[in-house]
């Protein structure tokens, strides 16, 4: 009997493998059709993803769809992707953009950090209203759902499918389906909503003006705007620097993992709560803090044409849109019709708290260039970065602005602990802990204190400006 033992265990793994492969390959094969139909119908026109084109043909053949042709252990596999690609996107985030420096930005900085930090927080005030005022009252849902907006506008799909367990064991087992249709309308929200603000602001007179472009479109380093090194290392074939880059993206996910590990023996430690939050927390989140340290390793070293910026960004493009098509595809459509009232009580609280400060909080934060700066900031908090950029082009396609470098340096402050890191693993913890209303409460202090610094930062600044225009 013994003897049989590895034979099985061999067997065991080969078709685990092929069970692997085949998802591998049907999720790209429906990826590949999806990219197909949206350049075909020129959907990225209309702020339209083609990996949400993906992830609806994967919905139509699921076990659950009209036409189930895929069968269920391998829905199941890709019910297990978002958590490993997310890790990827983070891993990848940093090494293909030089390291942001801070000379020069530091004020426009505080008030993107400040405008980011008012829509996020305020994401949860929106939402813990609505559930203690509307939803609970008349639905009884669970107060956990308060989260869903900041999990979905600003974290994504990832964020909300890798959440998905967390809110399960905190008895709201419907949440990772929830949270994943609220990313597709906060996907679709923040590019077809967003295209019409930059119709009204350039209507209004809102964007840049045209007399400023040849002083500000020198004014935008080369650095900080995320550009890195061009192409492929020098006398390098394509199967190298992709081996090279890719073995990089691994190597900051290990230092994710290794730091993960580190924060769960301090948490442990401690005890209480902090272990809860310390063992709740996933790697992606650390990841960026790994994909940081490398790039800086590399600067450092005078390595860093090693990083080729189009691989890297091909290895986060390609991996957030497995991600989505793979989320989208595992949605749970008997879930989302039973519970749309308060999947559409929560969407349009969020889009109505991200529109008001964006268009009436925004210009008092900012400086002159408010704008594209506010625009930016709604698309990646109502969708995904991507989403913002695609706004930011519209809105200032030669670059005028100084939006992208205060941008990157204000994510790299805050991605770490927003969108789908620390804050949105601790938030649906906290609910539970504290209560909803003293979650909502917290919340509500953090925006008044965030958007009350911001304001008097920008009042700072305008009045140190006049007065060196006038001495």
């Amino acid at each position: 009997m013994s003897e049989l033992l590895p034979g099985l265990w061999r067997a065991e793994a080969l078709v685990a493998l092929a069970w692997l492969a085949l998802a591998g390959s049907v999720l790209s094969l429906i990826l590949v059709a999806g990219r197909s139909i949206g350049r075909r119908l020129n959907l990225r026109l209309w702020g339209v993803p083609e990996a949400l084109v993906a992830g609806i043909l994967g919905l139509l053949v699921a076990p659950s769809g009209p036409l189930p042709l895929l069968p269920q252990h391998l829905m199941e596999l890709w019910g297990e992707l978002p958590l490993v690609l997310l890790t990827l996107v983070f891993g990848s985030l940093m090494l293909g953009k030089p390291l942001p420096r801070l000379g020069g930005l530091w004020r426009p900085v505080c008030g993107q950090v400040s405008l980011a930090l008012v829509l996020a927080f305020g994401q949860y005030v929106v939402g813990g209203l609505a559930v203690l005022l509307v939803l609970q009252p008349w639905l009884g849902v669970s107060p956990v759902m308060a989260c869903l907006i900041e999990v979905a506008y600003e974290g994504g799909h990832g964020s909300a499918a890798a959440m998905g367990p967390s809110y399960a064991a905190l008895g709201f087992p419907g949440g990772q389906d929830l949270g994943l249709a609220m990313a597709t309308v906060g996907l679709l929200s923040s590019t077809l909503v967003g295209g019409v603000v930059v119709v009204i602001g350039r209507q209004r007179g809102w964007l840049l003006a045209q007399a400023r472009e040849e002083a500000d479109s020198n004014a935008v380093p080369r650095a900080l705007a995320g550009v890195g090194d061009s192409g492929l290392p020098p006398n390098q074939p394509a199967w190298a620097a992709w081996a090279v880059n890719l073995a990089m993206v691994g190597i900051a996910v290990l230092i994710g993992v290794v730091l993960l590990q580190l924060l769960h023996l301090g948490t442990d430690a401690i005890g209480g709560g902090v272990a809860a939050v310390g063992n709740a927390l996933p790697v992606f989140p650390l990841a960026i803090i790994g994909s940081l340290l490398v790039r800086w390793w590399l600067e450092r070293s005078g390595l860093s044409h090693w990083a080729s910026t189009p691989i890297q960004n091909e290895i986060g493009t390609l991996s957030a849109d497995l991600l989505i098509t793979s989320a989208t595809a595992c949605l749970n459509l008997a879930l989302l019709a039973a519970d749309w009232l308060p999947l559409t009580v929560l969407a349009l609280s969020g889009l109505s708290w991200n529109l008001g400060i964006t268009l009436l909080l925004a210009p008092r934060l900012l400086p002159p260039d408010w704008f594209e700066r506010a625009v930016l900031e709604f698309g990646q908090a109502t969708g995904v970065a991507a989403s913002g950029l695609l706004l930011l082009r519209m809105a200032d396609p030669d670059d005028h602005s100084q939006a992208l470098p205060a941008f990157s340096l204000k994510q790299l402050f805050l991605q770490p602990f927003l969108a789908g890191g620390v804050v949105t693993v601790v938030a649906p913890l906290a609910v539970a802990g504290w209560g909803l209303p003293i979650w909502t409460g917290f919340c509500l202090a953090l925006v008044l204190l965030a958007g009350g610094a911001g304001l008097l930062l920008a009042q700072w600044g305008r009045n140190t400006e006049a007065s060196a225009a006038h001495p």
